[in-house]
């Protein structure tokens, strides 16, 4: 178990419901599965700058967030060129400079025939779990097309 995978079960954690203690949340996190000591929690608790209330720990209120994507139809039909498959994987032409956020809105689909993307400036490599989904993916992206 990493800090990265511990910090964002915290997080997780957090998004649900205000933890009263340090010992309610290293009682989730066993719950969880994830064995914590006192000091690594006090670390992750100051490195995540959680902010202490009357009602428990709770996300820093300041926080901001990334803007919103707009809808993944939209910017299909706004930016993707092409689709063309290539055994377990979808080649995606789009216009310059917008394969990243096309390939950020496509997986945030999680649609279970992706594994994930590599965005170029025009070029966008999608990996699928087989042939099949890869020719799925593709009808469904050439279908926001039309």
């Amino acid at each position: 178990m990493g800090k990265p995978l511990r910090q964002k079960v915290i997080l997780e954690l957090l998004e649900e419901k205000s933890v009263g203690s340090q010992e309610d949340l290293q009682r989730a996190l066993s719950r969880r599965g994830l064995k914590v000591g006192q000091a690594t929690l006090s670390r992750d608790i100051h490195e995540l700058g959680l902010v202490k209330t009357g009602a428990g720990y709770t996300l820093p209120s300041e926080v901001v967030s990334e803007p919103a994507l707009p809808p993944v139809s939209r910017l299909v039909r706004e930016f993707v060129l092409e689709v063309r498959a290539a055994q377990n994987q979808l080649v995606i032409k789009t216009t310059v400079g917008s394969a990243q956020p096309v390939a950020a809105a496509l997986d945030g689909q999680d649609w279970e025939e992706a594994i994930g993307t590599i965005a170029g400036d025009d070029t966008i490599l999608m990996v699928c779990t087989d042939k099949k989904g890869a020719h799925h993916l593709a009808a469904r992206i050439q279908a926001m097309l039309a």
